[in-house]
């Protein structure tokens, strides 16, 4: 039997407790295989909804409080009524929590979309009752190989849009320019799309945030092109509190090429290694290295885990 396709940063090591894991729709639980939505939904109609990725730890789940401000801020930018208060929706996500027994090494992906429309226009008008709550939990882990061998990634020509477009601090639904990204990236053999703005500074990648190191400093992006990811914002916030020169600014691929280290950030995977960028090797460390992680991404991987551990949270 031949071995799966890599699935780029987002691949994982496969589980079989997944292939009949309770999922939340609307706060009943059901089985993987009976797990529906109406295909008059929202978000299935439009991309008319919000999403965030969380990540349990030791039976907690990670940042949740700023994982929900997220939804929120989502939420009432598009006029969506979420229907539930935080409370009530933390209360939902441990229900299907300990309904599946999980504590450790598992990825939720929670979603909320306007709900179903009696008939599938745009106009929010056009719905009808509450809005749609999905929480599918899943024992996930990165592959080891991953975070061992690095990310290649290329610059792909889709670029990320501006505020005056679609505000990339909407966590929505409507994701087709990073899965446009994703597919140049994968047509061109590597794991992730590495995105520009529309001034050409490096902005994000299609699924994760992009850091450079460079002379011991660490650089993001300025923040206005981009998702404000929760792990991009916990490396930032560990990294200043250990007095590592940390700075959101513009840069380019002048900068990166030339970068001691590169790393990619989500909950998924934390801190993932970049080894090439555009068949540009990052780094002095060869491109046989056994591990792609220079000292400062270690560094840093420790320093966030550590700040994920102390801002977990369980039921209330």
């Amino acid at each position: 039997m031949s071995p799966e396709p890599s699935a780029g940063s987002q691949d994982y090591v496969g589980d079989v407790r997944n292939d009949d894991v309770l999922i939340s729709v609307n706060g009943e639980l059901v089985r993987r295989p009976d797990a529906k939505v109406s295909v008059f939904d929202s978000g299935f109609v439009l991309g008319d909804g919000v999403w965030e990725g969380l990540r349990l730890r030791d039976g907690r789940i990670a940042f949740l409080d700023k994982h929900l401000d997220r939804l929120w801020a989502s939420a009432k930018m598009l006029l969506i009524k979420i229907g539930l208060t935080r409370q009530e929706l933390t209360a939902r996500l441990f229900d299907v929590i300990e309904a599946n027994d999980m504590r450790d090494g598992v990825h939720i992906r929670l979603m909320v979309t306007r709900g179903v429309k009696r008939s599938p226009y745009q106009d929010p008008r056009l719905t009808i009752g509450a809005a749609t709550i999905v929480i599918i939990p899943e024992w996930k882990l990165p592959k080891p190989e991953m975070l061992a061998k690095g990310m290649d990634l290329f610059t792909v020509h889709i670029r990320r849009t501006g505020p005056a477009e679609q505000d990339q601090k909407l966590n929505s639904h409507s994701k087709l320019n990073c899965v446009l990204a994703c597919i140049q990236a994968m047509e061109a053999g590597a794991d992730e799309g590495l995105m520009l703005d529309d001034r050409g500074f490096v902005a994000t990648c299609n699924s994760t945030h992009f850091f450079i190191v460079r002379g011991g400093e660490l650089w993001t992006s300025a923040g206005g092109y981009c998702l404000g990811g929760i792990t991009r914002d916990a490396v930032l916030r560990a990294a200043r509190r250990a007095g590592v020169p940390a700075y959101e600014k513009d840069f380019s691929l002048f900068d990166v090429y030339g970068a001691d280290e590169a790393f990619c950030t989500g909950t998924f995977a934390g801190l993932t290694p970049v080894r090439k960028v555009d068949g540009r090797l990052i780094g002095e460390r060869g491109d046989d290295a056994a591990d792609a992680s220079g000292p400062m991404t270690k560094r840093l991987r420790a320093l966030y885990k550590e700040l994920e551990r102390e801002e977990a949270r369980g039921r209330a």
